[in-house]
């Protein structure tokens, strides 16, 4: 197990303190969130568009709480909301009423309209960032942070602070408190973090991209993110 996996965090003690999380969606991304964060000792709310009697194993493993999606968010400080982005439209209304004032709202979504999604006119004809058309849906700003990493990294290759072999991760975002908070909870996780900037120069960590799924440290990741195209790959065009 690498330092500062799950169960061995020897940075334990850089801790600001326990937080309440919501997370939306238990696929792979929000699965391995949800490990890696009640190993930390964050209190974690986690719900899919099935219902809470179908994480029953999940909850046990971790000991987070199965909730409806309309529950994630309550008392929350931080919400990650990993979903597909077709899905997106179709999160219950007011999903993030009731959460912490000030909560940090993660985006993990990528756009595939091929693959998945169907073709979005906001997100094509109009130029909108993937998180930016998120953000509108959920009238609420987004951080975009973990689009573009492998779900399983997330419990394999976490490394304490100042390790050479340490990967970065970019995070965009508007709400410069909330990207704070979530930088720390990612170095908390056991990564380092490279600002991308605004919402609306995220599609530097969008799909395609020389920063997608890369393992890298800060230096790579922010070469990676100078040599972004702002111009959609066509293998993510509807």
């Amino acid at each position: 197990m690498p330092p500062g996996s799950a169960g061995h965090d020897p940075r334990k003690a850089r801790r600001v303190g326990i937080m309440k999380i919501g997370i939306i969606g238990a696929g792979n991304i929000g699965g391995n969130l949800t490990r890696r964060l009640t190993a930390l000792g964050h209190d974690v709310s986690v719900a899919n568009s099935r219902g809470p009697h179908t994480l029953t194993a999940l909850a046990e493993e971790t000991g987070a709480t199965p909730v409806r999606a309309e529950e994630a968010a309550r008392g929350a400080e931080v919400v990650v909301v990993t979903v597909p982005l077709k899905a997106v439209p179709g999160l219950p209304s007011g999903i993030l009423d009731g959460a912490a004032d000030g909560v940090a709202v993660i985006d993990t979504n990528n756009y595939y309209p091929q693959q998945r999604d169907g073709r979005v006119a906001a997100i094509e004809d109009e130029g909108r960032t993937e998180s930016r058309w998120v953000e509108g849906h959920l009238g609420h700003p987004v951080i975009k942070a973990f689009n573009g990493t492998y779900a399983q990294d997330i419990l394999d290759r976490p490394r304490p602070a100042g390790d050479p072999d340490r990967m970065a991760l970019p995070v965009a975002g508007d709400d410069e408190a909330a990207k704070a908070k979530v930088r720390a909870l990612i170095d908390e996780l056991g990564f380092d973090t490279v600002d991308a900037g605004g919402i609306d120069e995220s599609w530097r960590q969008q799909p395609d991209t020389p920063v997608y799924g890369l393992r890298a440290g800060v230096e790579g990741v922010t070469k990676a993110l100078a040599e972004a195209s702002p111009e959609r790959p066509a293998a993510f065009r509807g």
